[in-house]
């Protein structure tokens, strides 16, 4: 749920054969220039515009982004940035991502 009224939130919920593979991959790509948390089924980047939460729970085979920006234009960049980059990573899968903005809020 999105706390801070300022703030908008995308979300992407992927059905991937090795969820927390690519949790992994996403957050020890991105820990060499930004603040990152990584535990075996969660994970948490901090992007200059936002922040991604990641979630593959070891019991799914589900990948959950979650994106946190403060304007439009940082989640448009984010839904972009995480996205070309995961399906960089799970080419071999060829992943249909589609993020869903919370109420009100235009999609990218």
């Amino acid at each position: 749920m999105n706390r801070n009224p300022s703030m908008l939130s995308s979300e992407a919920r992927l059905p991937i054969g090795e969820p927390r593979r690519y949790l992994g991959q996403l957050c020890k790509h991105f820990q060499h220039k930004l603040p990152v948390t990584l535990e075996e089924t969660h994970g948490c980047i901090t992007f200059p515009g936002g922040v991604c939460t990641l979630k593959a729970p070891a019991d799914a085979r589900m990948l959950t982004l979650r994106l946190v920006a403060g304007d439009e234009a940082a989640l448009g960049t984010l839904e972009d940035v995480v996205g070309r980059h995961l399906k960089r990573f799970a080419f071999r899968e060829d992943p249909e991502l589609h993020w869903t903005r919370a109420a009100g809020q235009s999609s990218h």
